[in-house]
């Protein structure tokens, strides 16, 4: 009797502790560490702009005229049939083609000519694509940073899985927006977490922290996540920081992955600084990035796409040219024409 009682003190202690760690990991699933009170916040800062403060910039806001920037001639025939060497192309604003080790990888794909939930309004596109969908190479992977629509494009995303039919890209997006992209067509997407990692054959695709919020319509601030990405392949990481104001996260990644072989940092849409710092870092910022994640090359973006803000659309990239040369970056941190490849 003692022996049996025994036997059911140790299996009914077993069976609680066991429990308790399923509930554990349940917890650590389903409550995000950066999810309080079901909105999304960022580490360092809470940034919620009051429509107030918005109303506010819009009415003192004088919007320089809008820039249309040159075109490089692009190889879309090389790029199609490139499986051996590393390129990255800048296809504009947030866009790029990334080709590593064979896998093609685009980010934030964004062709259309409007960046909006509206044709008729909303802020336009003033150079086009570098590259237009039809002229990608078949596409593996395609990361999305965050919701905002100069960055998730839906008529984007439904052009790219109609181009590849029954062949769709795997899509990498942040926490509760596979329900979006599923509203898009997709079908294979992948939902991360910060710091959370993923293989996707030969690729290494992990989520990382980055200082920005998310909106998409009136009420949902905030209820989806932001993220940057770490690519890795081989000996070689790309990141795609995506959308950002400056913030400790990237000295924080770059002890977590080391230094960053190739990095596409944003340069642009940061003024007003009252409004804009804690979201979009200027061109300063974007070298501190640049320096804090140790980048042996990084590429602009985020500018000469859209009039977003309220600066000239070309004083990001002459300011970049300007710093960077005084800094001795010129070759580390540089600025590509829409539609220009380069070899990694």
């Amino acid at each position: 009797m003692l022996r049996r009682n025994f036997l059911k003190k140790i299996l009914f202690t077993g069976l609680s502790l066991a429990i308790f760690k399923v509930k554990l990991f349940a917890n650590e699933v389903l409550t995000p560490f950066n999810l309080k009170n079901g909105i999304f916040i960022n580490n360092f800062i809470d940034h919620r702009k009051s429509f107030k403060e918005f109303w506010k910039w819009r009415k003192e806001s004088k919007r320089p005229n809008p820039i249309t920037f040159p075109l490089a001639q692009n190889n879309p025939s090389y790029l199609k049939n490139n499986t051996s060497e590393k390129t990255l192309t800048w296809i504009g604003h947030a866009t790029f083609l990334l080709q590593i080790n064979g896998y093609n990888i685009l980010t934030d794909p964004h062709f259309s000519k409007r960046a909006s939930p509206l044709s008729f309004m909303g802020p336009e596109r003033t150079t086009p694509p570098g590259l237009q969908i039809d002229k990608l190479p078949f596409i593996d992977v395609v990361v999305i940073s965050h919701n905002h629509y100069d960055h998730l494009d839906s008529q984007s995303i439904k052009s790219l899985i109609k181009s590849q039919q029954n062949n769709q890209p795997v899509f990498f997006v942040p926490l509760k927006l596979k329900k979006t992209l599923q509203n898009f067509g997709a079908s294979n997407i992948v939902e991360h977490e910060w710091w959370q990692s993923s293989k996707y054959k030969q690729l290494e695709i992990h989520s990382v922290p980055v200082q920005h919020w998310s909106k998409r319509s009136l009420s949902d601030t905030n209820k989806t996540l932001w993220c940057g990405w770490v690519i890795k392949s081989q000996n070689f990481q790309y990141f795609f920081v995506g959308d950002t104001g400056y913030s400790k996260d990237f000295i924080n990644i770059q002890k977590k992955f080391g230094p960053m072989d190739v990095a596409s940092i944003p340069i642009g849409a940061y003024e007003p600084r009252w409004f804009m710092k804690d979201s979009h870092c200027n061109v300063e910022e974007a070298i501190q990035i640049h320096k804090d994640i140790k980048s042996k090359k990084s590429i602009a973006m985020h500018w000469g796409t859209f009039q977003l803000t309220d600066e000239p659309m070309d004083e990001p990239v002459q300011l970049l040219r300007k710093l960077t040369k005084n800094l001795n970056y010129s070759d580390q941190f540089i600025a590509l024409q829409h539609g220009e490849t380069i070899k990694i």
